[in-house]
């Protein structure tokens, strides 16, 4: 559920000056738009009817986290994804990329549940078609409109910024724009968060989040549990002003392509620590737990603490102390496998099967290959990570 605030249900803004999107290097950006612009001419003998734009991001503090529920302090960055994009009456989509690394693509625009979606093929326009077919299904489109699209980013792939999810946020704007449902910011990093699964890896909205949500010379505190609150966060002016150095080190990682063993691991263990945790503190059978899809290590420790008076007490010393306990009760809950469980483990520590475990989080849809599991280590990782936050 969104936070009835007002960064969430405000609706994406459209701008018809370059200056009201960059605030410095105007003229490096007009040439950019130009040649987008002239491009998508010569590729489709039209001029495109409007250009939607989403920034990579950079975090500040908590990393890996927000999938367990915790808050986390990106920011949006200059180097961004654009898309531009024209209405058709063909019920088809055709797709091009300025970089000729990246073929050009098309196929039939139909309603969202017959776009496939090979995701054993790493294929830039895969996550083109999770957007497209995300914002479909988010405006229960039955008869979408055809586009043309030309795309250009300035994010470098594959190196830690959130290109994919830049192209993913840049996908459901057009589709809903074009379509005419432009949804709510909320609703559109929603339909974001949920497209980008489409590709195989197990996001918990970090990403979409601050590409569609940030602000002008802002970073942004998003809290996700118990629902999206979105609080911008300005620097404090200084001399000489705070700068942040984003330095590209070239080491290539598709997180899509490793998820697998790296990712949506990472993402399972900490589903599976939750369980194990909620059992060990003896409220795994409480509605809050056994309802929740996926189980959070921030949903075990709101549960746990849900009837502790905090009535008087500062918050920030109250949360301090919550994940303190919790770092506590982790090292309880796994200290006896340092170095791992084996599934056989966990499952027989849950009273399941090795099947019913996988099911209960979801490894149909992303699968993971380990011998070892290290619940230790995500447990007291994600806890220690959003002490920092």
């Amino acid at each position: 559920m969104l936070a009835p605030a007002d960064s969430t249900l405000a609706t994406v803004p459209t701008f018809n000056a370059l200056s009201d999107i960059y605030t410095s290097d105007l003229l490096k950006h007009a040439a950019r738009f130009q040649l987008l612009t002239e491009a998508f001419i010569a590729t489709y003998g039209f001029k495109p009817s409007f250009i939607v734009r989403a920034p990579g991001r950079v975090n500040i503090i908590g990393e890996h986290i927000d999938y367990c529920g915790f808050p986390v302090f990106p920011m949006a960055i200059v180097p961004d994804s654009l898309i531009a994009v024209r209405a058709t009456r063909e019920h088809r989509i055709r797709l091009a990329n300025i970089n000729p690394k990246y073929p050009s693509r098309e196929f039939s625009c139909e309603s969202g549940s017959s776009v496939t979606i090979n995701n054993t093929t790493h294929e830039w326009t895969n996550y083109f078609k999770c957007g497209y077919k995300g914002a479909i299904e988010a405006i229960d489109c039955t008869n979408p409109q055809g586009m043309e699209c030309l795309m250009d980013s300035s994010v470098p792939s594959s190196a830690g910024l959130s290109s994919s999810s830049a192209i993913v946020c840049c996908a459901v704007l057009a589709t809903m724009k074009v379509n005419g449902r432009l949804l709510p910011k909320g609703d559109v990093v929603e339909t974001a968060v949920a497209s980008e699964r489409y590709i195989g890896t197990n996001g918990g909205g970090m990403d979409q989040t601050t590409s569609i949500m940030s602000q002008s010379q802002s970073a942004v505190f998003i809290e996700f549990d118990p629902e999206l609150k979105i609080t911008p966060v300005k620097f404090p002016s200084t001399d000489p002003q705070i700068t942040f150095v984003i330095a590209n080190t070239l080491v290539v990682s598709d997180k899509a392509v490793t998820a697998p063993v790296c990712y949506n691991l990472r993402v399972v263990e900490t589903r599976i620590g939750a369980l194990i945790l909620a059992k060990h503190l003896g409220i795994a059978d409480h509605r809050a737990c056994k309802d929740a899809d996926p189980l959070t290590f921030k949903v075990v420790m709101d549960e746990y603490f849900a009837t502790q008076d905090t009535a008087g007490s500062d918050d920030v010393q109250v949360w301090i102390d919550h994940l303190d306990a919790m770092l506590h009760a982790s090292t309880e809950a796994f200290g006896a496998h340092p170095d791992g469980y084996t599934r056989e483990q966990m499952a027989a520590v849950l009273d399941m099967t090795p099947d019913a475990l996988s099911a209960a989080v979801h490894e149909d849809r992303f699968p993971v290959r380990a011998q070892q599991f290290k619940l230790l280590q995500r447990a007291q990782h994600a806890f220690s990570e959003a002490l920092r936050v």
